[in-house]
């Protein structure tokens, strides 16, 4: 029993030794963390970065080749994640500097790392031993894994940017990294070279007593940036002030500040936003060995144009790839132009919407702004008074914008849309209000009149353009007409006592009754109607004036008086001779054909087709012409007949007959004259037909010199049927004939930008204009109703029109910006002309993730460019807020670097360390045993330090 007891006591005390039994082969939650480490990296090493990419691996926005995977792991009721960072093609190298690096790789000059952090606010370590558990656990995992990743933990706040890291060098050696940040006040020995010099020196020195009496080959690199300064846009920012209150701003001669963009074609309605806001610049200075810090200093002087490197950042304004639509140009006033279109066909008359009397008139008013009696002024007096020369019409136009039904470029009615858009805010009543006064203004230069400014006088009438522009054109020449007759008017009653006085003297009586009754003829004459501006034109002649051919009349019965009857006459048709008289054939001056705009030619047609005799219908429409003609042929040949005038006006309804002699003997009058006078032939069949109409007008035409016929135009008539037509004009029709022009005149008016060689904004500026005159032709027709699929697809248009002006605005910028550098201003257009492409829906589908992003592309400026990039950097002025002190060197034209970055190196080599490995002899290696990364400016300054050690 004893025994029993005893044993029993015994195995009690064996059981709870048992229970104290520590079982070191189950792994702790610490060492089972690093296994969940070690698991994830051997994964993400035999992955490989292809493997890792088609698993998922995000690319971060600002790197072009950086991408990340990350992990969740959990420690201690804590969770983390593990994050892996690797780069693509490039060579085991670090990226260039075009590429966007990330913090860690600028800091410590890592390629693939790892950053372990916690899952929380802050997304750092606040207590340092778990970061050092943290740190020790990752470097314990790659390890393990034989990998040579650095990793590193975020601590302290997170505006301090603080970090510590390790890696494995594989060997006996351990790199450790550390980075912090000052973000006060730094100190004045760290904003210059030289102290920052000895910060870096005294980590390995053994003595900071005097780093100038020691030697330390280091390696030295420095990047400085600099940025222009950049100028707020206020005059910009009162540009909806300017839309309302037009007549206060638009056209002023002087500004209070001049633009960017007062020399480009487009400043004369509005000033654009400088897409260009300005430039940043990185000097790269190359790799240096430094001895002491009194290099240091001197480094500090040298001139940015020593660096090795530049590379220039553009700054582009925002509002270039906003689609929000403020951006203030043509297309935003072409987009409420339109609005204005479909609007317009709510009343049959432009008074309408600016009659007290319309019931619709008080929303009309209230939701509309009419633009002032100051503002009409401006605008009349620079249609109407300033400038009112005949525009050079072609000059400005592109060679495919006369395939756009509208008013030319500089044309008064071309002056007039232009205007419009600008007057209040481009509404239907606004355009109501200017569309009167306009009216009033045009009539005023018939009643009094006065020329007709910005258009053509002469000429025929161009039925290419919209029908206003026409029947403007018209009336110019109309008014022209009527200045004619007044100034024959007052020639002829000024000099009719003097001209009876001399016929009673000098005249026998027989002669004074002819002249009396020719005078009196010419006095009818004028009073009916007045010749074109040129008075006459003779076919195949020289032009003349009424009086200058009526004294040279006068002339000829003098000197020859044998051809006293002849009238008429611009002179003999080479050795042409009539018929009959055998006398020399001369060519008469005729009237100029009467002149017809679109809508005169399709009433003619139409009153042609409804005789129903399609036979003479071109002779039908020729009648008045060809009658005046050979009234003009009789009176300068008395002796002529019909054959006569058929040679002349017609030749090729006179046939030769050049086989048959004539065997008869030459009359008397013939004599002299070739052998083959008179011509044998005859006229052709349709003039030898019985009742020819050429023949019959003829023969009832009786032989009138111009000045004696009545003009084949009545320029009081016509004119004030154009005034009619004008001030009954439809609204709708208005408006479309304004959606037109305006869009032609303003393309017109980019066209002329200056962008030099950009053959991207050649092909655009083309695209557009077919698109507009695609787009544009249904308004040519009048198929259009409100709220219509056209309505649509002119908004549409509008976008691609704001779309190409911006690109246009750009490509303006740059050109002048790099005036002297058309390289740069080439490269930085093509590419942002190709980023650009996915927001004017021409991108390819891969492109469209470029949406998301910002452009920031660097650029490297070679030798020759310089100093045209240097000549940006305008000095500062002492009232600059931002230029109070100068705490750094290296300065560009007075322009300190706003950010200075240096990277300071000391290498040793692994040859005879003492824990180095045996080498074969002739092998030498360096490894880089201090690195110090080194950012900042006078108020901001990160320093980061790595350190090699033997471990």
């Amino acid at each position: 029993m004893a025994s029993t007891s005893k044993v029993d006591i015994s195995g009690e005390d064996d059981d709870e030794q048992l229970e104290r039994f520590d079982d070191f082969t189950l792994a702790s939650s610490w060492e089972r963390f690093i296994s969940e480490i070690e698991a994830v990296c051997r994964q993400w090493l035999a992955d490989g970065p292809n493997n890792l990419l088609e698993k998922g691996a995000v690319k971060l926005d600002f790197s072009q080749k950086l991408y990340k995977v990350k992990m969740e792991l959990k420690y201690a009721m804590k969770s983390y994640n593990m994050e892996y960072y690797f780069e693509t093609s490039s060579g085991g190298k670090i990226a260039d500097g075009n590429s966007t690096l990330h913090d860690l790789q600028l800091c410590f000059g890592v390629k693939d790392f790892l950053v372990i952090a916690p899952q929380s606010a802050s997304g750092v370590v606040l207590d340092s031993p778990e970061a050092s558990k943290l740190l020790s656990a990752v470097a314990i995992a790659l390890t393990n894994c034989s990998s040579l990743w650095p990793a590193f933990v975020p601590v302290h706040d997170p505006s301090r940017k603080a970090y510590i890291g390790i890696q494995n060098m594989g060997t006996v050696f351990t790199r450790r990294f550390e980075a912090d940040r000052i973000g006060s006040q730094v100190p004045v020995r760290l904003m210059h070279l030289e102290g920052l010099y000895e910060l870096f020196v005294s980590k390995f020195a053994y003595s900071t007593l005097d780093f100038a009496m020691h030697l330390y080959k280091v390696h030295f690199t420095m990047t400085s940036t600099y940025r222009t300064i950049h100028h707020d846009d206020d005059d910009l920012q009162s540009l909806g002030i300017e839309k309302e209150e037009y007549g206060d701003n638009h056209g002023s001669e002087t500004r209070s500040r001049s633009q960017w963009d007062d020399d480009c074609p487009w400043s004369e309605w509005y000033s654009a936003e400088d897409p260009v806001k300005g430039l940043e610049l990185t000097a790269t200075w190359s790799e240096k060995t430094v001895e002491s810090s009194l290099e240091m200093a001197e480094l500090e002087n040298a001139s940015p144009h020593e660096a090795e490197k530049w590379m220039i950042l553009p700054f582009l304004s925002p509002n270039l790839d906003s689609s929000e639509g403020n951006r203030i140009g043509f297309a935003s006033q072409l987009r409420l132009l339109v609005d204005a279109l479909n609007m317009s066909f709510d009343a049959q008359f432009m008074e309408d919407f600016v009659s007290v009397e319309n019931p619709g008139s008080d929303n009309l008013k209230s939701s509309m702004i009419v633009p002032p009696p100051t503002v009409l002024d401006r605008v009349f007096k620079d249609l109407f008074h300033e400038g009112s020369q005949v525009a050079a019409f072609a000059k400005g136009e592109h060679k495919i914008s006369r395939a756009i039904k509208g008013a030319p470029f500089g044309s008064l009615f071309a002056q007039f849309c232009l205007h419009a858009l600008w007057v209040g805010t481009c509404n239907i009543r606004a355009i109501a209000v200017l569309w009167i006064e306009f009216i009033r203004e045009v009539r005023w230069c018939w009643e009094e009149s006065q020329p007709l400014p910005k258009m053509q006088a002469n000429g025929s009438i161009d039925l290419s353009t919209c029908l206003i522009n026409q029947k403007l054109q018209m009336l110019a020449i109309c008014i022209e007409k009527k200045c004619e007759m007044n100034e024959d008017f007052q020639d002829c009653v000024g000099s009719n006592e003097h001209t009876y006085d001399h016929m009673e003297e000098d005249s026998p009586v027989g002669d004074k009754t002819t002249n009396k009754q020719k005078h009196g003829d010419e006095f009818d004459g004028i009073q009916d109607s007045p010749l074109t501006k040129d008075g006459l034109h003779g076919s195949g002649t020289t032009t003349t004036s009424r009086r200058s051919m009526k004294h040279g009349d006068s002339l000829s019965t003098d000197l020859k008086s044998s051809d006293h009857n002849r009238r008429g006459s611009a002179g003999a048709v080479g050795s042409m001779q009539l018929l009959k008289s055998y006398k020399s054939m001369h060519a008469p001056f005729t009237q100029d054909a009467p002149l017809m705009t679109e809508d005169m030619h399709e009433e003619r047609l139409q009153a042609v087709e409804a005789l129903g005799n399609s036979f003479s219908f071109s002779a039908q429409l020729e009648k008045d012409i060809l009658s005046s003609d050979m009234s003009a042929f009789k009176a300068a040949n008395p002796d002529s007949v019909f054959e006569d005038f058929i040679r002349w006006h017609s030749p090729g309804d006179w046939e030769n007959d050049d086989n048959k002699e004539s065997g008869a003997s030459k009359s008397p009058v013939t004599k002299g004259l070739k052998d083959d006078w008179p011509p044998h032939g005859r006229l052709s069949q349709r003039m030898s037909e019985q009742g020819n109409l050429w023949r019959k007008i003829w023969n009832d035409t009786p032989a009138l010199p111009v000045y004696e016929q009545k003009p084949l135009i009545d320029p009081f008539r016509e004119g004030e049927k154009i005034l009619h037509y004008l001030e009954t004009l439809r609204p709708h029709q208005l408006l479309e004939q304004m959606v037109c022009t305006t869009f032609r005149v303003s393309a017109d008016t980019l066209n002329q930008t200056n962008f030099g060689g950009l053959k991207q904004m050649t092909t655009k500026m083309e695209q557009l204009y077919r698109t507009m005159a695609s787009t544009l032709k249904p308004l040519q027709t009048n198929h259009v109703s409100g709220n219509s699929e056209t309505i649509e697809d002119l908004r549409r248009l509008c976008v691609i029109f704001e779309h190409i002006e911006k690109l246009l605005t750009l490509a303006s910028s740059l050109h002048r910006t790099f005036l002297q550098a058309p390289r740069l201003s080439e490269t930085i257009f093509t590419d942002y002309y190709n980023f650009y492409l996915p927001r004017m829906g021409t991108g390819s589908p891969g492109s469209l993730e470029v949406d998301e992003k910002e452009f920031d592309v660097k650029y490297q400026v070679m030798a020759r460019e310089r100093q045209c990039v240097s000549n940006m950097f305008t000095p500062p002025t002492a009232n600059q807020s931002w230029r109070k002190v100068l705490s750094m060197g290296n300065l560009l034209n007075g322009h300190e670097p706003i950010v200075r970055e240096i990277i300071f190196s000391v290498r040793d080599s692994l040859r005879n360390n003492h824990y180095a490995a045996h080498n074969p002899r002739g092998f030498q290696r360096e490894i880089e045993t201090y690195r110090m990364y080194i950012c900042g400016t006078s108020n901001d300054l990160r320093v980061a330090l790595s350190v090699t050690s033997c471990d």
